[in-house]
């Protein structure tokens, strides 16, 4: 998983940032392997850049990479991969 990111694909990345992205991290506890990931999404409609993202077929194959690497938590909501978390606070 790490050297996958290490070389992200840069038509991955550029549907990334055309969905209205940035500032995204991705962070990796060891040995957990636990994953959190944080981003900005500075766009006017979230639902149709999410969209956008998973119908890009080089995404996808991306994702057939990267999805073996991952498992989701068990307490994850239905139709979840990653389990979304309450932001508690925020400070600008």
């Amino acid at each position: 998983y790490k050297e996958l990111h290490a070389a992200g694909w840069p038509g991955v990345l550029d549907r990334i940032s055309k969905s209205n992205i940035k500032n995204y991290s991705i962070y990796l506890k060891e040995p957990e392997n636990l994953l959190f990931s944080y981003f900005e999404y500075h766009g006017t409609d979230y639902a149709a850049d999410m969209a956008a993202i998973a119908a890009d077929p080089v995404t996808r194959e991306w994702w057939t990479h990267t999805d073996p690497c991952q498992e989701p938590l068990a307490t994850r909501k239905d139709g979840e991969w990653w389990a979304v978390m309450e932001e508690i606070f925020h400070h600008e």
